[in-house]
């Protein structure tokens, strides 16, 4: 095995020592204070340090999810709304954590990731769609009930369409 290699090892077991020793506390200091709303975000930070750590964009996924969740659990349990928009500002804090995660890779990974734009644009369209209000929901209710049976056809299409496509040179 070559010193580098051993480097490398040495660097991932001690990463993963640090993340699993960070994770411990934070359930540890949850029998010792409420810590209750901080879990998720404190989750988070801690994956978030160790792929800044290690250059790879696979551990900014968890924080990214872990981190949307948990800002939403905080504004809908701080912020005073009414309960019709508490799904929208939800939504809104999910697409945002999505959105860091390919923010994140760019700034400190090796490789980029887009996909993530996806899921997050869904779930912010479908969010500001909740907190227009009464329009909103008449149209989520189109798309998703009235013309529900579209989707599904338009899912089978892109898929026709990755399989048939010919490769790009």
């Amino acid at each position: 095995m070559t010193t580098e290699t051993m480097m490398h090892e040495r660097r991932n077991r001690v990463t993963v020592g640090l993340a699993l020793i960070g994770l411990g506390l934070v359930f540890l200091l949850g029998y010792v204070i409420n810590t209750g709303l901080l879990v998720l975000p404190l989750m988070a930070l801690i994956f978030a340090l160790v792929g800044i750590r290690t250059h790879e964009a696979g551990w900014f996924i968890p924080a990214g999810i872990l981190g949307g969740v948990g800002l939403g659990a905080i504004l809908v349990d701080t912020l005073l709304l009414p309960e019709s928009l508490e799904g929208g500002v939800f939504l809104l804090s999910f697409a945002a954590g999505w959105v860091s995660i390919p923010l994140l890779s760019a700034l400190f990974a090796d490789e980029r990731v887009w996909w993530p734009f996806i899921p997050a644009g869904v779930m912010a369209v479908i969010g500001s769609l909740i907190l227009v209000g009464e329009g909103g929901m008449t149209l989520l209710d189109f798309v998703f009930n009235r013309a529900g049976w579209v989707w599904p056809l338009v899912l089978i299409t892109i898929g026709v369409v990755l399989i048939l496509r010919k490769p790009q040179e």
